[in-house]
């Protein structure tokens, strides 16, 4: 039956969570609890504040919710037939009672995630390890199931084993005991609480640190009027006031799975059938990421052959023309750990299991950038970066089914990999009345993708009871524009009113996220952000994020002609071939040693100093054009160190073959003359030859001079042979 109109006049209430357990830090690394305290003291102190104002207003309201659901003749709990549980939470500011649902009807390969892990298309290794991610749901998941034992904690006073959470739990963090439920994040640790204190919690967490939560649920669609559905209201406003005061977390909420369940009577665009207008309560929310469910085709590369929306998931916009859901990832046919036992397992479907997968991908994202600056990148960052590097589904621009696309985490860790060589990652700020500028050269014939994401100040207006009101919840407005000669290139933007349109280019008045692709670009272009009217609280900081650019001139080459250039009493200098704007990256070491000392220079040469004499060294070198942009290693350089004597040059290698005793000889590099001395026991029958890589022979004569002139001979490798009496001994040499 429908409650929709059960409840016009109730006094409006407001539930939040219960008490938190101490004691228990979120910090994912030594680095992150310096950054929040050291950057963010002011907005940490008002987190903590935030979820002590939260834990009052449910400890005050508490007691009301039993009564009314008592009055009413309503169970604060339960698990309906379909296996969704509910339970009272809240009432609206009409009202009505707000009952939240779990959304039930391989994520990592549609995500692309899998091309992170060790043997993946990129191979960098990630797996979540060191990482924590948040879980709110009906109730705690079974902590003690195979695939997460130990790894993950319960910090408030869930004692409900929930279905729902140990499924989403586990396609996050499984380890892979069973191969096929392995999580994205296979290695990461959990928090698992249950949804009656998220934003209490949620709150505390964030202030110690936490990045990022899973929330799997949503308000029951059937039991709330039509105004509700896309409305930014009270519980909207609350995360996005969390995620203002925490500029490292992000929230991820399920779309949910009521597109064909005809709820909304007077959506905003089109009939009840469509699908659209379907959003409620945080999924709302300017700041949070909201995720929708796809069926997908991924070849083996990682590329996206096909894609379209799960005939459940539930579709935007929101009331004032955001662009929500704003991603895609994996819902169908998903297997994960399942509560009844320690070692069961099921399939799931559903934006309940799109979504940890969407989390988790970004748990590993910001592993990667951690690794890379020792510093994690800011939640608008994170966010900008899955929506920027998203697969385009279908018609070019966003849509209010899927949002930007498929999430693409090879792409996204690619950005963060060429940052600085063919992309920019830049996290900014905007004072009123300023205007930020960059100038870029775009990448010949690619596309060129600039685009801008904030977390947004909260605003004064929730909508409490009209229908289908477009006031914007969006309070700093950014722009970003691309100008070239005197054409303006403008972001995408979505019409609420006409929901199944394509996007279009134009000025983006309500969503903290806009992006611009100019498709074969070239020449330069000057990217500028700026403001309409202002900003609220003085100062808006904002990330850019640029891609299929052209930022320096180096290429990641490998080093050619690497050879010995001058030596000294205990140095030598090597020399390769210059490359435009690079830093190279110079490894040596005696042959015998395990660890490699490095060297870095801007110059196509380097010295190696105090050398010990008749050493042997190995010596390689690769160009490096960012901090994680580089070539291979040159082919290792063996040199024994003799001093002046050394080979300057040319460098020579003896190989280990049979010796008779009269072919024992010892070989001199001549820096000066070019010439390869003899000493041994050579007759004059003993003659020798040189043949070059490709097989041909460049020199031959008598051995018995015991003086051989390479001073003629070009660049390149070259065998040495000395034949006498049916025996003969080789030498490999370079000639530089």
């Amino acid at each position: 039956m429908s409650y929709k109109n059960l409840f016009p006049n109730r006094v409006s209430l407001f539930v939040t969570a219960a008490l938190i357990m101490s004691g228990f830090a979120y910090s994912q690394a030594p680095t992150k609890a310096e950054i929040i305290r050291s950057d963010e003291t002011q907005k940490a102190t008002s987190l903590e504040s935030l979820s002590q104002d939260f834990k009052r207003e449910y400890l005050a309201i508490e007691k009301n919710i039993q009564d009314f659901a008592k009055v009413n003749g309503l169970k604060v709990r339960e698990t309906l037939a379909n296996g969704n549980q509910i339970e009272l939470i809240d009432l609206g500011t009409d009202g009505t009672p707000l009952y939240y649902s779990t959304f039930s009807d391989h994520a990592s390969e549609v995500s692309r995630a899998n091309t992170l892990y060790d043997g993946g298309l990129l191979n960098l290794g990630l797996s979540g390890k060191g990482m924590h991610v948040g879980l709110w749901d009906a109730g705690k998941a079974l902590i003690t199931h195979q695939e997460y034992t130990s790894r993950v904690l319960v910090t408030d006073e869930a004692d409900a084993i929930s279905p729902h959470a140990t499924m989403v739990l586990g396609a996050m963090i499984s380890k892979g005991i069973k191969s096929k439920a392995k999580g994205v994040a296979f290695n990461a640790n959990a928090t698992s609480n249950d949804w009656k204190a998220d934003k209490v919690e949620v709150a505390a967490a964030a202030a110690a640190g936490l990045l990022l939560s899973n929330h799997s649920y949503g308000i029951r669609p059937d039991f709330v009027p039509d105004w509700y559905f896309g409305a930014y209201i009270q519980v909207s406003q609350d995360w996005d006031k969390i995620m203002y005061n925490a500029p490292y977390y992000l929230m991820v909420t399920a779309a949910g799975n009521a597109q064909k369940l005809n709820f909304n009577d007077a959506p905003i665009s089109g009939k009840n059938t469509e699908g659209f207008d379907l959003l409620l309560g945080f999924s709302t929310s300017k700041n949070g990421i909201n995720v929708a469910a796809v069926e997908t085709e991924v070849d083996l590369k990682g590329n996206l052959k096909k894609a379209y929306v799960a005939n459940y998931s539930s579709h935007g916009p929101t009331d004032d023309g955001r662009i929500k859901p704003d991603i895609a990832g994996s819902g169908a046919n998903i297997i994960s750990t399942q509560s009844a036992s320690n070692t069961s397992y099921d399939t799931y479907s559903g934006t309940s299991m799109a979504a940890p997968g969407v989390t988790s991908t970004m748990l590993l994202l910001q592993e990667y950038y951690l690794r890379l600056h020792d510093r994690y990148m800011k939640a608008a960052t994170l966010k900008g970066l899955v929506l920027h590097s998203a697969d385009d589904v279908d018609v070019p621009g966003p849509d209010y089914k899927m949002g930007w696309g498929v999430i693409n985490a090879k792409t996204a860790a690619e950005i963060i990999t060429t940052n600085d060589y063919s992309s920019f990652i830049i996290e900014a700020s905007l004072k009123e009345n300023e205007i930020y500028s960059v100038t870029v050269d775009a990448k010949d014939g690619e596309s060129l993708l600039a685009s801008i994401s904030w977390t947004d100040p909260v605003g004064n207006y929730i909508n409490k009871g009209n229908v289908n009101d477009v006031t914007p919840a969006l309070v700093n407005d950014l722009d970003i524009r691309i100008t070239k000669n005197n054409e303006t290139y403008y972001p995408w933007l979505l019409n609420p009113k006409q929901a199944s349109s394509p996007a279009i280019q134009g000025d983006n008045t309500v969503d903290p996220f806009e992006k611009i692709k100019i498709d074969k670009a070239s020449g330069s272009y000057t990217i500028t952000v700026s403001h309409k009217g202002k900003i609220t609280n003085g100062v808006q900081n904002f990330s850019l994020i640029i891609s299929g650019a052209k930022v320096t001139e180096c290429e990641a080459k490998t080093p050619q002609n690497f050879k010995t250039a001058n030596a000294e009493a205990s140095s030598i200098e090597l020399a390769w071939d210059a490359i435009t704007d690079a830093i190279f990256e110079v490894h040596y070491k005696a042959e015998n040693d395990t660890d490699w000392q490095i060297l870095f220079t801007d110059k196509n040469s380097v010295k190696l100093e105090n050398l010990a004499l008749n050493e042997n060294y190995d010596v390689k070198v690769r160009t490096n054009c960012t901090a994680s942009v580089f070539s291979d290693f040159s082919e290792t350089l063996n040199i024994v160190f003799k001093g002046i004597a050394t080979a300057a040059s040319f460098d020579l290698e003896l190989q280990e073959l049979s010796l008779v005793e009269n072919l024992k000889f010892s070989v001199y590099p001549n820096p000066t003359t070019e010439k390869i001395t003899i000493k041994g026991q050579l007759s004059n029958r003993a003659f020798y030859s040189i043949v070059s890589s490709n097989g041909i022979i460049q020199k031959k004569g008598k051995a018995a001079f015991n003086s051989i002139d390479v001073e003629d001979l070009s660049s390149g490798f070259y065998s040495l042979t000395i034949f006498e009496d049916g025996e003969q001994q080789s030498m490999k040499f370079i000639k530089n």
